[in-house]
């Protein structure tokens, strides 16, 4: 589980995801080389089905890093605020609760 690190400001903690940021800028630079394949094989031509192929796996990749990223958040921010309550606590789990909401209708 990530922990809470403070930012050089000493105002407000870091992301729940940083102390996997190595890993998900890995997973995304990945991401970013299928995405050129993908350019790579349109301006190629070719065929549709294994573009669609490319293109399920593409998005497969991206949610697992959004649901990662979900996972931290809910670790890390939702956990902190519910610990201190009030409106903080409302607002983070409403930006999870939209969150999910997004993913679901991707």
């Amino acid at each position: 589980m990530a922990t809470s690190t403070p930012t050089p400001d000493g105002d407000h903690t870091a992301h729940g995801y940083i102390d996997d940021k190595k890993k998900y800028l890995a997973r995304l630079k990945r991401i970013e080389g299928q995405a050129r394949g993908l350019h790579r094989m349109v301006d190629e031509e070719q065929y549709c089905i294994d573009i669609l192929t490319q293109i399920s796996a593409l998005t497969k990749a991206l949610e697992g890093v959004a649901i990662g990223l979900l996972d931290d958040h809910l670790k890390h921010c939702v956990v902190n605020a519910a610990k201190t309550g009030g409106d903080e606590a409302e607002l983070k789990l409403k930006e999870a609760s939209d969150a999910i909401a997004r993913l679901v209708r991707s």
